[in-house]
């Protein structure tokens, strides 16, 4: 190749990634890059990712074989088609890495065909540069696509609290909790719906529910459940000593009767009237309502609202949540010992984490991160500090498993 043509061909590359975002086709060097370097995956993982996008590649030719057959039958054509849109994604970005590859190759033989011509070296040089941080890229977004996902992630979610050992501060610190969620909810742009609270004497919460709705709630709050630890000195203490108390926080995935198939003749309905400190209003009418699931013995009150068909909607999207989740419990006790150990079972009875306020910090015992802002993380402004923790160590072991599954 002459030195006219290999500038020719370089010149073209570069106008080719400078036409407009909007340009309507796709074109094999048209990409954007990113302003910092991609993290390296080791080749072993490369080499088993490689493997997985392999397999990926002939599905995908055998279900467009299949939607291709004239005699293919409507479910077969349905199926196929269901399932391609499953791995569209994933071929997008597999077509994407497979001309990242080509580009590479190409621009290692410019290399060694210009080692002579110090301007064409360095204009090639820095395009190989960009086209493998490209390529790493695509790995780790690859990799990503290839790790055990769970469906319920991406679900709205059922926050409880109750308050646990310590008495009347234990009740009060359930309130600061379950408000410090409503603020983290706010802060996210999410839906925060108060379905019961059971006050105390003190007005603190014994126990309190609430729906949140918003983007992958679910997945983003999972790691919340478990026992949460306050030490501190409670306002009916004299003394000035401090004091140790816990609440419960369990956070369910939403489900609806699609997920959960509810028959009336499993269903016990009772009505009562709401008051006292049970509920945020008194009335004299028959507005709580009581659902008794007759074949688990599970029941759910609520009597928060006025009205007894809000009350009843939802007891129900209660009941729904937890036998769904009773339901996925049951289907995961299979999980992987390495989550296990290392970021804990999400079970509500491990304590999680702990709120010394003396000291001003919090701690979660699973990942050992301490937050020495406590009022910040109360107002729910830094509790992220935890959540990402948390889904960085869950990627992270499920890269491991991954890496050891081969």
């Amino acid at each position: 190749m002459t030195s006219q043509l290999r500038r020719s061909l370089l010149q073209a590359m570069k106008q080719i990634k400078q036409l407009p975002p909007a340009f309507p086709y796709p074109l094999p060097f048209l990409r954007s890059y990113s302003a910092e370097l991609q993290p390296q995956l080791s080749p072993k993982l490369v080499k088993i990712m490689e493997q997985r996008l392999s397999l990926i590649e002939q599905r995908n030719a055998c279900l467009h074989s299949i939607i291709n057959q004239p005699d293919a039958t409507a479910e077969e054509y349905a199926r196929a088609n269901k399932e391609l849109r499953k791995i569209s994604s994933s071929m997008d970005l597999i077509n994407q890495l497979r001309a990242t590859h080509k580009e590479i190759d190409g621009l290692r033989s410019l290399m060694a065909e210009s080692d002579q011509d110090k301007d064409m070296l360095d204009m090639v040089t820095t395009e190989l540069d960009q086209a493998i941080n490209e390529e790493k890229r695509l790995h780790n977004l690859l990799l990503k696509t290839l790790l055990p996902k769970d469906d319920a992630d991406e679900r709205d979610c059922i926050l409880e609290v109750r308050a646990g050992t310590g008495g009347e501060e234990a009740s009060l610190f359930a309130m600061d909790i379950f408000k410090m969620y409503e603020r983290f909810s706010h802060n996210k742009g999410w839906m925060f719906e108060v379905l019961d609270i059971t006050e105390s004497d003190l007005k603190g919460y014994k126990e309190a529910s609430a729906a949140i709705s918003g983007a992958d709630v679910y997945g983003k709050l999972k790691f919340e459940s478990g026992i949460h630890r306050v030490q501190r000195v409670p306002v009916t203490e004299k003394s000035g000593r401090i004091h140790t108390s816990a609440v419960s926080v369990a956070i369910l995935p939403q489900a609806d009767q699609v997920d959960v198939h509810l028959r009336n003749e499993d269903l016990k309905i009772d009505t009562y009237r709401s008051g006292g400190s049970g509920g945020q209003h008194a009335n004299t009418t028959n507005s709580a309502v009581r659902i008794t699931h007759i074949p688990t013995g599970m029941t759910i009150a609520i009597q928060d609202e006025r009205s007894q068909h809000m009350n009843k909607a939802k007891a129900l999207k209660v009941l729904c949540a937890k036998l769904y989740e009773m339901e996925r419990s049951r289907l995961q006790n299979n999980r992987s010992k390495l989550r296990l150990e290392q970021i804990g079972s999400g079970d509500r009875s491990e304590r999680i984490r702990t709120y010394n306020f003396p000291q001003g910090r919090v701690t979660d015992h699973r990942i050992g991160i301490t937050h020495h802002a406590i009022s910040d993380v109360m107002q729910g402004e830094n509790l992220d500090v935890f959540v990402d923790a948390l889904l960085l160590q869950q990627e992270m072991d499920a890269i491991a498993s991954f890496s050891s599954s081969q």
